[in-house]
């Protein structure tokens, strides 16, 4: 591919593609999202990223493909949550040999599929989607269904969300979450954790109904505390971008409380584009800026951290 179509990425600001990492690496949860429609006016509902009616336009998948390669990133694993974007994940990963699935129906989703309609917490009102007509019964169903694919290696994003999602929701989450622990369990694959401001309760429901053997909370958003619980019971923290933003050294504190093969690193793009780049739409390829700065915190090597973050991985996702 040419340079102009990299311009084209640059224009919407994406954050400059690193040099290679000398360890190639994954970047374990993204959210890949089909090329743009040739009118701009059109978006596809797994377009939208998230029940707030929050929309980035996504990167195209030739130029995300070419900036994962330059930087090193051997790998990534696309998060389909919402049920629209089901089949097309799995069809992505069937296509790409780098790019991998994992499925689950969003908490915040979840809520939408059970019927309720609440304004959030944030004050916002739910945004309802043709799909949501689905039952969540259904929606789950169909979830385990396509994790049964060989190119699904994680059951996720599931979990609990009280920052978007009141009194009525939190029952549907919850339900919901549940559902996935006992799906992931059945399969043997990793269930891959949505947990914001709702430590507790998440803690809660994996003590009570058992955590699956490779469990990751995903942009692990707790502090020390958190991280001691996860040290207890071997589940895995993965960190995005942050852990690299100044005000956050309580993550950085979470970070310090981990020993090295309980931690894993992602960018959760398009949100959550890791320093000096906070603020523009993220990429997997900028997950290597993550992990040089986690590397700086543990005083090692970033060659000997990648390894053992690579190791992680593949103990983790078999991949």
């Amino acid at each position: 591919m040419g340079d102009s179509a990299l311009k084209k990425d640059r224009r919407r600001a994406f954050p400059d593609i690193p040099a290679p990492l000398a360890v190639p690496i994954v970047d374990n949860h993204t959210h890949i999202y089909p090329d743009p429609a040739p009118d701009p006016g059109q978006v596809t509902p797994v377009q939208r990223l998230n029940n707030a009616g929050v929309w980035k336009p996504p990167i195209l998948l030739e130029n995300l493909r070419e900036g994962m390669a330059r930087a090193g990133v051997r790998a990534a694993i696309t998060s389909g949550c919402e049920y629209p974007a089901l089949e097309w994940t799995v069809e992505l990963s069937r296509t790409c040999p780098e790019i991998w699935a994992a499925l689950a129906i969003h908490p915040n989703e979840a809520a939408m599929h059970a019927g309720v309609r609440e304004v959030a917490p944030d004050g916002l009102e739910p945004r309802v989607e043709e799909h949501h007509a689905i039952s969540l019964e259904d929606a789950i169903g169909r979830v385990a269904a396509l994790c049964a694919d060989d190119a699904v290696v994680a059951v996720g994003e599931t979990g609990l969300d009280y920052f978007r999602t009141g009194e009525e929701g939190k029952t549907a989450q919850k339900r919901s979450f549940r559902e996935h622990i006992a799906l992931a369990k059945e399969l043997g694959k990793p269930l891959q954790i949505h947990d914001r401001d709702a430590h507790a309760d998440v803690v809660d429901i994996l003590k009570r109904d058992g955590a699956p053997e490779r469990t990751v909370f995903h942009c692990f958003s707790g502090d020390a505390d958190l991280a001691a619980v996860c040290r207890e019971y071997g589940w895995y923290a993965s960190f995005a971008g942050p852990v690299t933003y100044p005000a956050n050294a309580y993550l950085r504190e979470a970070f310090e409380a981990l020993p090295d093969e309980l931690v894993l690193v992602e960018t959760d793009a398009p949100y959550l584009t890791p320093a000096p780049y906070r603020g523009q739409p993220n990429a997997a390829w900028a997950v290597a800026y993550t992990a040089a700065h986690l590397a700086e915190l543990r005083l090692m090597p970033l060659t000997d951290f990648c390894a053992k973050l690579d190791a992680t991985t593949r103990e983790v996702y078999g991949i």
